[in-house]
């Protein structure tokens, strides 16, 4: 039989509708347990979820507790491993909800965490500010410095012997860098010692469909689910994917953190998995008639967007190597400072004033006062997220719409 495309997998895939009375969607299991057929099926299930022994060939773990597992998320897992060729995901309550997990299982008192900057906010936070708590070392790096500097600051650090993990967010947010994967998988290679050093990849901004950093070397992808695999802005999840050895750790951690999505989670996103490629192939064509329509308006000062690289640059070369597009987000650099950012987006008709991004409709928003106010001011003016920065999310509305939108929150 054919080989079939994710796309047309996510109809069925990982489904069997002779076990939900031929339904042709997967019901919402809306339960807390699950009844063994026998006490030695409950024995045997636990010894697998606890990892007590091997599974013997062809056994797979039986339903016990919606916190271990649920039809509605087994089968979202599965389908999710379909676009970045994983071997395994697990899916979260929140994308914070995936990397904080991930973090915390991979790293050790005394381990050594490098990461690119800038980040997330909300991730930002949580490597500077708590991290250290835990007694783990930092170590930032910029989207320009090159693996020989990365690797001196690294051997100037006093942790070289102790690198656990690169955490690489690419394209940055708010500001559309790029960081060469394949880089940082031969940095980590550099500084294996018993282990091999992990490197995770937050692809948020590329969704399943535009990047695929498992092929470049990293272990672990991890994404805001929310996103481009939700798309509708009416579900909030996480989901970190990788290997089966990887995965079944981060799933370890998952079960007593507690932090697993629940059936309506799973239910709601497997809807949007069905749509995923139409719609984020459709926010990808409207952002770059939305960037050809503002870029040369006198009150724009520059847009950073990945369809408008020039070849012959650095991240023009990290972008025909590692994307299959130029995706559907634009940072554009206002003329002005924090007053005239605010009042363009006060100005705004069609555009929400909304943070997250991915979704249906378009959203705009202030970086700096917004989703990246808890990062050092320092930071934030030395990585360009600057006052007169507004991130937008192009959505799947006309674009003529969306140009006329900006064009006349710009004159205001």
């Amino acid at each position: 039989m054919k080989k079939l495309s994710p796309e047309s997998l996510m109809m069925s895939y990982g489904f069997k509708p002779e076990l939900s009375e031929g339904a042709i969607k997967p019901p919402i299991f809306q339960t807390s347990t699950f009844v063994f057929r026998s006490a030695e099926h409950g024995k045997a299930f636990f010894e697998q979820a606890y990892g007590l022994r091997e599974k013997d060939e062809g056994e797979e773990l039986g339903l016990i507790y919606s916190r271990l597992n649920n039809p509605d998320l087994e089968i979202l897992e599965n389908r999710l491993t379909l676009w970045d060729n994983a071997e395994d995901a697990a899916v979260f309550e929140s994308g914070m909800g995936a990397i904080t997990t991930a973090l915390l299982r991979f790293l050790e008192p005394g381990d050594l965490l490098v990461h690119s900057n800038p980040i997330y906010g909300g991730t930002d936070h949580f490597i500077k500010h708590v991290l250290p708590k835990f007694g783990i070392n930092i170590l930032g790096f910029d989207p320009h410095h090159s693996e020989e500097e990365i690797e001196k600051l690294i051997n100037e650090s006093g942790h070289a012997d102790r690198v656990k993990m690169i955490y690489v967010e690419t394209p940055a947010n708010p500001t559309n860098q790029l960081i060469d994967l394949e880089m940082c998988r031969s940095l980590a290679d550099k500084f294996q010692k018993e282990e091999r050093p992990i490197v995770a990849v937050d692809n948020t901004y590329m969704g399943p469909l535009w990047q695929h950093p498992l092929k470049h070397g990293a272990d672990l992808v991890l994404y805001s689910a929310t996103k481009y695999i939700g798309g509708h802005s009416d579900v909030i999840a996480g989901a970190c994917l990788g290997s089966k050895e990887l995965i079944a750790q981060v799933k370890e951690m998952r079960t007593f953190l507690g932090n697993m999505a629940g059936p309506w989670t799973g239910w709601l996103l497997l809807r949007s998995l069905e749509t995923l490629k139409v719609r984020m192939e459709q926010q990808a064509r409207n952002a770059a008639l939305v960037y050809e329509g503002i870029k040369d308006h006198p009150k724009v000062k520059t847009i950073h967007y990945l369809g408008a690289l020039k070849p012959g640059t650095r991240d023009y070369a990290i972008f025909e190597k590692q994307y299959s597009s130029a995706g559907a987000m634009l940072s554009i650099i206002l003329q002005g400072g924090e007053k005239e950012a605010f009042k363009f987006l006060n100005n705004l008709k069609l555009i929400k004033l909304a943070v997250s991004l991915g979704s249906t409709e378009s959203l705009a928003q202030h970086p700096a006062s917004m989703t990246h106010a808890g990062v050092d001011p320092e930071d934030r003016r030395k990585y360009g997220i600057s006052d007169n920065l507004v991130r937008l999310s192009v959505g799947v509305e006309n674009a003529e719409d969306l140009i006329w939108d900006i064009r006349q929150a710009l004159e205001a």
